[in-house]
């Protein structure tokens, strides 16, 4: 990276340069959540059934990505951004090569656990006859390109660090478009392609998915950015891999957690009926599409703290957290705004099932108000990446799962309504937001040495 390019990150003003490097990323995620909702209008033109499958599925492949992009691709980029903040060249080029080793293999345990496992999550989560065995089908095919998954995120993640938003979002806006195009053509079917159902979208995904991957190994080996990808003369380095899973492996404890609670509702909803999970379903796929949009933001301001951080400019790295948590904030404030207010402006964009759709109305009016409390305390938990800091953020996710699973047992044990579980999951995001804002206000950072190649 040039010295311009650095000190610009480091001594611009913070909103305005924020903002610059968020652009890209809100474009690439807006294409993110238009994938989501291709996707989902194209189960729903299936049927019931289908969505109900799907939103047993659903939260594992989103874990995926979270994990991925989201928690040991901010270790990722954090480690890479502090090695460039202390002029640490040849580190950087190294934590490349590690990096990638750790998308791979981790990527690798993750599709291996859900092709064997998979079928008995779904079960566990209440899925039965003809809903369970079309989530097997459909998960089956979608969790066997889950190392794609890993493997695109890991190398968006390691350009990301670099502080160049715009190639990794660029590139991900392609994907996703591509994605949309192959899942809808193989799901529904389009001239000589017959449609395949639920697996025709897990098959445009993994298909996009691969052509991204493609892209992002031909950028780095072909020295298109700031670092290039050596695939000679590598020496696996412990203390790398320990820069990168310090955070990386803490912060993957977070979006489990953020599954594990979604689990724990998707669960207990399943007992209310099939109209009531598909309902569930559909505002459940709002609010996982909520974190992208967070991700836009917060991803922006890893480099940005990572390298603050790794310049010692610790005030600096503290103000470009609170920043970017109150942009995040006033984005997801406007989305719940609009859902509460027009809650079908959302929903029937899957369904016309009046029964479902009652369900999916009751969820977004009652949690729609709580999403900028969820979005604060996501992107603070980005930014903690940046500083290695993640230890208290993680641990306000647990005590949002600690709340979910206390309480959601107990309405499960008195006959608690939908109503009861949708207030639960806007106490759940109000809390956590709170808790993690709490826990960066009073969690010291304190100043960082650069650190040496070894």
């Amino acid at each position: 990276m040039s010295t311009p390019d650095l000190q610009r990150l480091l001594t611009a003003p913070i909103l305005p340069t924020l903002l610059r490097l968020a652009a890209p990323n809100v474009l690439a995620m807006v294409m993110t959540v238009l994938v989501g909702i291709a996707e989902t209008y194209y189960v729903g033109r299936l049927g019931t059934t289908p969505l109900a499958a799907m939103a047993l599925v659903f939260p594992f492949a989103m874990l995926t990505q979270m994990m991925s992009a989201g928690a040991m691709g901010g270790g990722v980029s954090a480690a890479i951004s502090r090695a460039l903040g202390a002029s640490d060249l040849v580190r950087a080029h190294s934590l490349v090569q590690h990096a990638l080793l750790i998308g791979l293999g981790v990527g690798l345990l993750y599709s291996t656990i859900f092709l064997l496992w998979g079928p008995d999550f779904y079960a566990l989560l209440g899925g039965r006859g003809a809903v369970q065995l079309q989530a097997v089908q459909y998960g089956q095919v979608l969790f066997a390109g889950a190392v794609l998954v890993w493997l695109l995120n890991t190398l968006a993640s390691i350009v990301r660090g670099t502080g160049n938003m715009r190639a990794p979002s660029l590139a991900l806006v392609a994907t996703a478009g591509l994605q949309i195009v192959l899942g809808g053509a193989l799901s529904l079917g389009a001239g000589p392609v017959p449609g395949l159902g639920m697996v025709g979208v897990a098959l445009g995904h993994i298909l996009a998915t691969a052509a991204g991957v493609l892209y992002f190994l031909w950028y780095l080996i072909r020295n298109q950015g700031r670092l290039t990808l050596h695939l000679q003369g590598f020496a696996l380095q412990r203390s790398l891999f320990a820069d990168i899973l310090r955070v990386g492996a803490v912060a993957c404890l977070s979006p489990v957690q953020s599954v594990l609670a979604i689990l724990i509702f998707t669960g207990l909803l399943a007992q209310l009926g099939t109209e009531a999970l598909a309902g569930y379903g559909i505002g459940q796929r709002l609010e996982f599409l909520l974190i992208p949009i967070a991700f836009g933001i917060g991803v922006a301001a890893v480099p940005m703290v990572g390298m603050a951080m790794g310049a010692g400019q610790v005030a600096r790295a503290r103000r470009v957290a609170w920043v970017a948590a109150g942009v995040s904030a006033l984005n997801l404030g406007v989305i719940g705004a609009v859902v509460t207010l027009a809650p079908d402006l959302w929903a029937r964009l899957f369904t016309q099932d009046e029964t479902v759709l009652a369900y999916a109305r009751q969820y977004l009016v009652t949690a729609g108000p709580a999403f900028p409390f969820f979005g604060l305390g996501l992107t603070l938990y980005f930014a903690s990446q940046g500083a290695g800091q993640v230890i208290g953020p993680v641990l306000a996710g647990t005590v949002r799962l600690v709340l979910v699973a206390g309480v959601g047992w107990w309405l499960a044990q008195n006959q608690g309504t939908a109503d009861h579980f949708y207030g639960l999951v806007a106490w759940a995001m109000l809390l956590y937001g709170l808790v993690t804002a709490a826990a960066v206000a009073f969690t010291p950072w304190g100043p960082r040495q650069p650190r040496t190649t070894g």
